[in-house]
């Protein structure tokens, strides 16, 4: 029954969101459960190249215990792709303003990868938003210590020349047509998912439909453009919410340990759980993940 119950989770249906208006863009969330006392929203934060759907076992559950919230960040997902400068505090901005119009109350944060970093900037620069935060394998570096080996010069001057190349808008946009195409999604997820039965061919429509949606490709090639934001540990210098942390420690695009390790030197207030799982925890472990988060959430003092 157990396996079960566990299976039949990865095939439930996103739910349907509505639009919000910000700074002359619409903004695509979905909104479930209602408003609980002494228990704060939640609000729910994707990665790149994902949207509100990638969320929607986690609402499926949080829904009953929660006011739950999902927002496809600007150039993601359902939400308008204008052609401008990304970068975390576009996004950070965006969350606060939403959280400050709609939700109407500090929320707990949840963020994975890029909507972890994104997070992290809300929570470092406009605290009367956040409640807490919940970081899934987010993104962002680190200060590089000063003691840290010089980089190797091939390396370098490779990268620096794949970024050249791709910030030309004939390259970048041939490397977004082949990522888009869906053997490749289904490539990728395979090897930052853990549990192979978790990627499904709804999860590849989710993340292969925005890429049909005009202005996709512009940010694509934006992100190779976007300036470099503030590292993870001087946002943690600025930033006094509760944090748990999610490591699907399975993930083969970061050393989960060694960034545990990081977080750990440079902020005290901060719990955590390393899962059997990839890059994307809250979607492949759902059940778990939510388990999680809601003893955690439940135990703020509000």
């Amino acid at each position: 029954m157990t396996t079960a119950i566990a299976a039949a989770i990865h095939t439930v249906p996103a739910f349907s969101g509505t639009y919000w208006q910000w700074q002359g863009h619409q903004i695509h969330y979905v909104h479930a459960g209602t408003e609980q006392p002494n228990r704060p929203p939640l609000l729910l934060v994707h990665g790149f190249g994902a949207s509100t759907d990638h969320w929607r076992k986690n609402i499926h559950e949080l829904q009953a215990d929660f006011d739950v919230w999902a927002i496809d960040l600007l150039g993601f997902g359902r939400s308008a792709k204008p052609d401008l400068s990304y970068s975390g505090t576009v996004w950070r901005d965006q969350l606060h303003d939403f959280v400050q119009e709609m939700i109407g109350h500090a929320a707990v944060i949840v963020g994975n990868s890029l909507g972890g970093y994104a997070s992290l900037c809300v929570a470092a620069d406009y605290p009367e938003s956040v409640a807490g935060i919940v970081l899934l394998n987010s993104a962002g570096p680190f200060t590089e210590p000063a003691t840290a080996a010089p980089p190797n010069p091939i390396q370098s001057a490779i990268r620096r020349t794949m970024q050249t190349v791709l910030l030309q808008p004939v390259p970048s946009w041939l490397l977004f047509q082949y990522v888009r195409q869906r053997r490749n999604i289904r490539k990728t997820l395979r090897q930052v998912y853990v549990d192979q039965t978790a990627v499904t061919e709804q999860l590849i429509d989710e993340i292969r439909r925005p890429a049909d949606d005009p202005g996709a490709a512009r940010v694509f090639a934006a992100v190779f453009k976007s300036p470099k934001g503030d590292t993870v540990d001087t946002l943690l210098s600025r930033m006094s919410a509760p944090l748990l942390i999610l490591w699907g420690e399975g993930d083969p695009w970061m050393d989960t340990r060694r960034r545990s390790e990081q977080f750990h030197q440079h902020y005290s207030d901060l719990k955590e759980h390393f899962l059997q799982a990839g890059h994307c925890p809250h979607d492949e472990v759902p059940q778990q993940v939510n388990q999680l988060m809601r003893e955690w959430v439940m135990s703020l003092e509000c």
